[in-house]
């Protein structure tokens, strides 16, 4: 099924919001990220990605237009985030931007269509699945929950706060997993009752774009 309420727009100023929304939301958890890492990963992730967002905002372009500005936000977090996370966020962005266009006025179809090309993006580069235990966990059900929400005809917010939703209930879904990718997999059985920090990270990502579109 078609995305059903394609004339509903996403603007620039609400794009640069959601990146300045999920800075606040991963600055504000930094610590709660590095705990949930220390237990599986490195122990870096919290403090990984605040630094990279933190240069996302620094090196944003003033006035747009949305293309070029989300591939500079993703060259940006591989350039300065050490690890997975800088890589993986980092083509997540730049596969968005062709999509987005130079518009000032994003059409909702054409950001479901930049989410989508964003995770397809994570997934090739990660060789991640869904139930392996990372960020595609909170991401894929979160796409999908847009592209779907929209086909149905609701409002853009109204479907992003049903892929926040969705990503919330991915990243709880990942508790009982094993992880066959990345440190975590090292960990084989033990990784088990931990929350994926990526999955986490992923799913402040969805609430700061519906909190963009709430206007808050």
């Amino acid at each position: 099924m078609g995305i059903v309420n394609s004339s509903d727009t996403i603007s620039l100023d609400q794009l640069v919001e959601w990146l300045h929304q999920f800075s606040t939301l991963v600055n504000q958890n930094k610590g709660y990220l590095t705990d949930l890492d220390s237990a599986i990963g490195d122990a870096d992730h919290g403090s990984n990605m605040s630094r990279g967002m933190t240069a996302v905002l620094d090196q944003l372009p003033a006035d747009g237009p949305a293309d070029a500005m989300f591939k500079k936000a993703g060259m940006t977090l591989v350039s300065s985030v050490g690890g997975a996370s800088g890589p993986l966020y980092g083509t997540f962005f730049m596969r968005m931007a062709p999509a987005l266009g130079s518009g000032n006025d994003i059409p909702a179809e054409s950001l479901a269509t930049a989410l989508r090309a964003g995770l397809d993006g994570v997934i090739s580069r990660g060789k991640a699945a869904l139930g392996d235990k990372t960020m595609v966990d909170a991401m894929a059900p979160a796409v999908d929950a847009v592209e779907k929400s929209l086909a149905e005809g609701e409002s853009l917010a109204d479907a992003t706060r049903a892929g926040a939703e969705a990503a919330r209930g991915g990243r709880e879904a990942t508790i009982p997993l094993v992880a066959r990718k990345g440190r975590a997999s090292y960990l084989g059985e033990r990784s088990k009752g931990h929350q994926d920090p990526g999955a986490t990270s992923t799913t402040y990502l969805f609430e700061a774009l519906a909190a963009s579109l709430d206007g808050v």
